[in-house]
């Protein structure tokens, strides 16, 4: 925006003290000139007589009155310019810390030492913003660079097929075409998760009544076959639980958290108990899993994109793409849930997740005892629940 110049706050806040000091000694001058007209006679002998001429000390008064304001004029800007520096030199180095943001330079702290003032207030407060800031920029980048060698891998696996089939033509077509799906699949899941969790980040959707435990039953049912696959027990257990939300993300969320406990997992004879909950006004997914033991250090780092973890990366097919939880992570952040992981100390891992609850939700009729689902690999499919009108 063009806008006119203008003063300084400084020069600004100089003119304010001058003229507070010069307007304040002008009532303090009159003050006296009023005492002097009024109190002091009118005496046509002069000084030397009984009394003061008062037209005399009025003339003489009226020089003296003229240069004190002079000289508190003077005082005053002089004061108040060294005053109003004084004052603002917090905001200039703020300032300069802000031109340095401007120009890339993220890593700098104002870290304003002195009482807890409004200045220090800010000061903290601008602290806090660079330091997200650089947070937020760091990880950005690191993000493009994991998705940019993430694409480049199967970019470059299908470049290297076609070279092959183009110098090699009496290779069999069929295996390239097969391989060559392989790997474009793998291409669009992962772009398909990029968008995903760009969705997610941005939070832009419409919020709707969701029931989160009909959407841990349609998770579970449509990743019944892999844990039929691996013979993993699944059970779906707890009430109803309201939330708001999209139903398209949470539906995602879940499948994520259900799909990563039943790939990492036992060998053969794991389990996976999904259990949904009302907990003081909040929508609770708990979903535990069997599994392998986990390093304390490693599950922080289980959210981030394209990090598997330590002895977790598949070769069986399930390898994902390296998302799943870094989108459960920002689709519980656009909803304003709260996401907790925790190794459980048999092997495995503990999710814990916390969405805002509505409130006609808050008195929720009695939690099932047994539960509703139990679903063991090999067995035969038990018979889903009916669900609310309206949803498909």
């Amino acid at each position: 925006m063009n806008r006119r110049p203008g003063l300084s706050a400084r020069l600004r806040l100089t003119l304010s003290y001058a003229g507070f000091i010069l307007l304040a000694g002008a009532l303090l001058l009159a003050v006296v000139w009023v005492f002097l007209l009024h109190y002091v006679p009118d005496n046509p002998q002069g000084l030397l007589g009984i009394a003061p001429n008062r037209h005399l000390l009025v003339r003489i008064f009226g020089p003296a009155a003229a240069a004190a304001l002079v000289l508190l004029l003077v005082l005053g800007l002089l004061g108040g310019w060294f005053l109003a520096g004084r004052m603002l030199a917090p905001l200039t180095r703020i300032a300069d810390a802000a031109r340095m943001a401007a120009n890339g330079s993220l890593s700098h702290r104002f870290r304003m030492e002195g009482p807890h003032d409004e200045f220090r207030e800010l000061a903290d407060v601008f602290d806090a913003m660079l330091e997200q800031l650089e947070s937020h920029v760091t990880e950005q980048q690191r993000f493009a660079a994991n998705a940019s060698h993430e694409l480049r891998t199967p970019l470059a696996i299908s470049r290297s097929l076609l070279d092959v089939a183009r110098k090699d033509p009496t290779r069999d077509h069929g295996q390239l075409i097969e391989r060559l799906h392989t790997v474009n699949t793998r291409a669009i899941d992962l772009t398909e998760a990029l968008l995903l969790l760009s969705r997610g980040d941005r939070g832009d959707f419409t919020r709707e009544p969701v029931d989160l435990s009909l959407i841990a039953e349609e998770a579970a049912e449509k990743l019944l076959p892999l844990a039929e696959q691996r013979g993993i027990t699944l059970d779906v257990t707890g009430g109803t639980t309201q939330t708001l939300g999209s139903a398209a993300l949470i539906l995602r969320m879940v499948t994520n958290v259900v799909q990563n406990a039943i790939v990492h997992n036992l060998p053969a004879g794991g389990t996976v108990t999904v259990h949904t909950d009302p907990q003081h006004g909040a929508s609770v997914l708990r979903v535990e899993n069997t599994g392998p033991l986990l390093p304390s250090e490693l599950v922080p780092t289980l959210t981030e994109p394209f990090q598997r973890g330590t002895a977790r990366a598949r070769t069986d097919g399930h390898a994902g793409v390296g998302l799943g939880l870094a989108i459960v992570h920002s689709v519980v952040r656009a909803h304003e849930g709260t996401l907790d992981l925790a190794p459980r100390p048999a092997g495995g891992l503990l999710v814990t997740i916390r969405l805002p609850g509505t409130p006609q939700a808050h008195h929720p009729g009695p939690p099932l005892a047994t539960p509703r689902q139990r679903w063991r690999g090999g067995r035969p499919r038990p018979a889903r629940r009916p669900r609310a009108a309206g949803r498909r």
